[in-house]
């Protein structure tokens, strides 16, 4: 059995890493901060809690130690409530951070959490796969620019030495959505406060499956590889019809032309920059407009195929929203 270091572990894709550790019969640490919430660990026990920081490089090789694997999953996530330079910080130094510490405290390998934002777009329209190039603009989509930034900090280390592999979830669901992601739709549409439906659509999969897949990942990934974790693709009318379906309302009647959401992401930028609350900002809006779909398949053929389907996945969403007086 492996003893293993989860940074992020409080958060909702590492809570489940710690989780599936646990099941896996290893010993996981779970860095986290003095201030970091713990709901999504609520049941857990045999982890290890260690204090500290991404952007505290001293307390990361004493976290390390002992350490075969680590699994950096921290990082900003929600960008969209999140300063942009903050989230360049942690996302990029962060990492940076990890990385040389890892190499020093000679961990086996290091599974990094990226995300397929940091995949480039094809000019055909056809899902993207793992050899294709992020080249977007950085204004355009900070966040996936801050991750592929980090993606260059894994492959300088793995140049210098350190065994590592990225893995590039796509929109993840699930229990557990402490800080209410892709999960926070549900919640939205429960309050009534979805207007309409976006004409694009995503690539979803649920988070036990994304868990399964970093310890895949560990076990026999290949070094220095990219694998996007998807399970299905579904445009934003079919994803909130079945959002509907589990919550119990009707979904909007509205459907919003593809000319209308670069409009609509630019009035929300102004409405968030008079300080509005507004629970989104103008990249998700204009991304909404788009089919961003991935090929899942190497991740499906090397690390295993997702087992959770999506109406599951939102019912076990809605109730652990529920049960913790979310909605």
């Amino acid at each position: 059995m492996v003893k293993a270091l989860v940074t992020g572990g409080t958060g909702f894709v590492g809570a489940h890493v710690v989780r599936a550790l646990l099941e896996a019969g290893h010993t996981p640490r779970v860095l986290k901060r003095t201030t970091s919430r713990t709901e999504a660990l609520e049941g857990l026990q045999g982890y290890d809690p260690f204090v500290g920081d991404v952007l505290d490089p001293a307390s990361l090789i004493p976290a390390m130690e002992g350490c075969e694997w680590v699994f950096h999953v921290a990082a900003v996530s929600d960008y969209w409530r999140q300063p942009v330079g903050w989230m360049y910080k942690v996302n990029v130094e962060g990492t940076r951070n990890v990385l040389a510490a890892a190499k020093q405290a000679g961990v086996r390998r290091l599974v990094f959490t990226s995300s397929a934002a940091a995949i480039g777009r094809r000019d055909d329209g056809f899902p993207a796969d793992e050899t294709v190039t992020f080249n977007q603009s950085p204004a355009e989509f900070p966040y996936a620019h801050s991750k592929f930034l980090a993606e260059i900090e894994v492959y300088k280390a793995v140049i210098d030495g350190l065994d590592a592999v990225i893995v590039n979830p796509a929109v993840v669901i699930g229990p557990g959505d402490v800080y209410q992601g892709a999960g926070s739709l549900l919640i939205e549409m429960a309050r009534g406060h979805l207007p309409g439906i976006p004409p694009g659509g995503v690539t979803l999969i649920d988070v036990r499956d994304v868990a399964a897949a970093h310890l895949a990942a560990a076990e026999r990934g290949r070094t220095a590889e990219r694998y996007i974790l998807g399970a299905v693709d579904l445009s934003h009318k079919a994803w909130i019809r079945l959002i509907a379906d589990v919550i119990g309302v009707r979904p909007p009647w509205l459907h919003m032309p593809g000319w209308a959401m670069p409009v609509l992401g630019g009035l929300v930028d102004t409405g968030r920059a008079l300080r509005l609350p507004i629970p989104a900002n103008g990249d998700q809006i204009r991304a909404s407009g788009r089919r961003i779909y991935f090929n899942c398949d190497k991740a499906w053929a090397e690390l295993g195929e997702p087992r959770v389907n999506v109406p599951d996945s939102l019912r076990d969403t809605f109730d652990w929203y529920r049960a913790h007086g979310m909605v």
